[in-house]
């Protein structure tokens, strides 16, 4: 089957569904955006329908304000085909059905999701990478680097300044916010 014929085939088991193609050539891939409500229906559509038996990955993509794009890949070992599933759900109280009903290899995927974005999933979503005590979730865009406000910035200085001579404010690299932004307030 070709990209376009999965991604159709899809479309039509699963309601709302909406497929396209992403990359091209051999490369090409069916990508297809389902609603939230569908997720777990449309990945045994993809299992049952398109004898995609494997589970690849899952994931998450940090939209911003538009929430959180959810994508898992699935293979087909019998029929060499693959699809990328697609799903969006909101930046406040993110949170998705279960996909190990339907690919018990989804486990460690939702729980790495969860800790990385804070999307929620059902069932215990133990510590997998990060130790008990941390808090927050490193991969969201609004994730501060505490590294960075804790210790200066290791990169070249600016053109004309040295170690003694300039008085210049320092420019914060990308990602680390003015120091009375950050930490614990007082």
């Amino acid at each position: 089957m070709t990209p376009e014929e999965i991604g159709a085939r899809l479309s039509e088991l699963v309601a709302g569904a909406q497929a396209g193609v992403s990359g091209g050539g051999a490369y090409a891939r069916a990508t297809v955006d389902v609603p939230a409500e569908q997720w777990v229906a449309a990945l045994t559509a993809a299992r049952d329908g398109l004898s995609c038996d494997f589970f690849d990955w899952l994931s998450a993509v940090d939209e911003l304000d538009a929430g959180y794009d959810v994508v898992a890949h699935v293979w087909s070992t019998t029929e060499r085909h693959g699809a990328l599933l697609r799903t969006r759900v909101p930046a406040e109280g993110a949170s998705l059905p279960s996909a190990v009903a339907v690919y018990p290899g989804a486990a460690w995927h939702e729980r790495e999701t969860y800790e990385m974005f804070g999307i929620g999933f059902p069932g215990p979503l133990e510590p997998l990478l990060l130790p008990p005590e941390f808090e927050g979730h490193p991969l969201r865009k609004s994730f501060v680097l505490a590294s960075r406000v804790a210790k200066p910035w290791p990169g070249a200085k600016e053109p004309g300044e040295s170690e003694t001579g300039s008085k210049r404010q320092a420019i914060r690299p990308p990602g680390v916010p003015a120091p009375g932004e950050w930490g614990p307030q007082s």
